[in-house]
This record gives C-alpha cells, structure tokens and sequence, in this order.
C-alpha cells in the first residue's frame, strides 16, 4: 500500500474539493466535544491532506498525531501540522499499537477501501472517540462521453479492489456500507455523505494517472481489451468528464452529546 509524494500532491486537489463539507465540519466540532484542545489522530497521513483540509475548522491549540509507514512522507505531513505535532513511523497492520491515549477524534483518508473488515472491526472495539474517515472509493465511476467498455472495466476494477493489499482481502468498493455497519453495531451513530471526484479538462494529469491505474488493475483481472479502453480514454482525456465515486463517514460514540455535533453549519 506505498503511495509517492507525487501521487499524493496529484490527487490533493480533488480530494479537498470532493469531501463532503458538512461532515468535515461535523468531524472538527466532534474533535473538541469534550471541551479540551482536540487530539487528532490520523492513520495513514500521507504528506498530511487531512491536515490541510481539517485545519480551517480547527481551533488554535489543536494537535496531531501522525500515523505513517513511510519516514519520508511523515516529514512532509508534520510540516503541515505544525511544532506540536508527532509522527508515529507504523504499520498498520495491529490497531492495537496505535498510540490512543489522549485522543479526542480518529481520522483517514482513502484508507478503509484498502482494509480488510477484521481490520476495521478491530480498530472499532479500540475506539471511544468519534471516527471521521473520508474518500473510501465506492465502486461507482462513469464517463462522458461514453465507451462501450466503461462498465466492463469497472466491474473488473471492482473485483481488484477486493484482493489482499497487504493485511488480508480488502472491502474494496463495500467499504463504507460495511464500516458503517461495523461502527453501528459496537455502539456508534454514524453518518454518511457522498463524496466523488468530479475530473475535467483541468485535472488532466490527474484522470490520465488514474485512467493508466484503472486499466492496469482491470487487465489484472484477465479483461484483454483493458489497456486498450484506457489508451482511448488517455487519448481524449482533454475532452471527456469523469465522476469516480467516494463516501464519507463519520462515527460518533452513542454517549457523546450531539449538542456541539450537529450544530447548524
């Protein structure tokens, strides 16, 4: 599961623009509920997007603490978050080393689609602090103008997304639905918001990376012509809108007031 620094910066913009605003806001208040300065955790920081997109809603005095496996991109995202910050080198893999003490919201981005449910359910039966996880793909992609291999390369796509990324069979483009189940039965409320790429003409080196990652992973699965829609689709990428799918959620425990949480926006 190793992302550059470069694909990252790539698809900064359009994560920021697709999150969902109002569970943004939402997460941020859920943060400092308690009345203290909210400590953020964050697994799986990147170069610190999360960072970057939360910090608006944040009050002066809030923290971070940065959950990586790549000492390179911690670096970049403690930058982002400030002189208190503290960057935790780990592997995901055991939620149980995950440095909670203290921790006033949990968060991750594009991170639970690559996670098997153990997994998920085990970080769960860890939390008693809000959980806000946005950008989990969702399985939805569609192209205009249209090709006739659009839903075929999704389909395969999609059953990509389901195989071991490293810690066992990923919910892939279930995510969400399977999340917000898991969060609900260990005694969550949790919320949900659509959050999709919207790719035009001017994220073109964006939707040609994704469009080259698409086919590769499709033609993985044994679909032969995937190389070819995608080198179509790169062809006229100038001229063609894509809309990939994304949701949020954000899990607050059932004892926390909802009086600061679902404050007017």
């Amino acid at each position: 599961m190793a992302f550059t620094a470069d694909w990252l910066a790539l698809r900064e913009p359009a994560d920021h623009a697709a999150r969902d605003g109002a569970l943004l806001r939402r997460a941020a208040r859920a943060a400092g509920a308690a009345g203290a300065a909210p400590v953020i955790l964050d697994l799986g920081c990147g170069t610190g997007s999360t960072v970057r997109a939360m910090a608006p809603h944040l009050p002066a005095g809030t923290t971070w603490r940065l959950v990586d496996n790549d000492p390179a991109l911690l670096a970049l995202a403690a930058k982002a978050a400030g002189p208190e910050t503290r960057t935790y080198s780990l592997d995901l893999a055991d939620p149980g080393a995950l440095p909670l003490d203290g921790v006033t919201l949990v968060t991750a981005s594009a991170l639970l689609d690559l996670m098997p449910r153990d997994w998920v359910a085990a970080l769960t039966a860890r939390l008693t602090v809000p959980f806000y996880a946005a950008l989990s793909y969702d399985g939805h992609m569609s192209w205009d103008p249209a090709d006739p291999l659009d839903a075929p390369v999704t389909e395969a796509f999609n059953r990509h997304q389901l195989g071991d990324k490293g810690l066992g069979p990923a919910l892939g483009p279930g995510a969400v639905t399977a999340s917000t189940a898991i969060f609900d039965a260990a005694g969550f409320d949790v919320a949900q918001a659509d959050s999709p790429w919207v790719l035009g003409p001017d994220t073109t080196a964006l939707h040609a990376s994704l469009l080259e990652g698409i086919a590769t992973a499709a033609a993985e699965t044994g679909l032969a012509e995937a190389q070819d829609w995608g080198q179509r689709r790169r062809d006229h990428v100038a001229q063609t809108t894509c809309t990939i799918g994304h949701g949020d959620i954000l899990a607050l425990p059932r004892s926390l007031s909802t009086e600061t949480t679902h404050a007017a926006d």
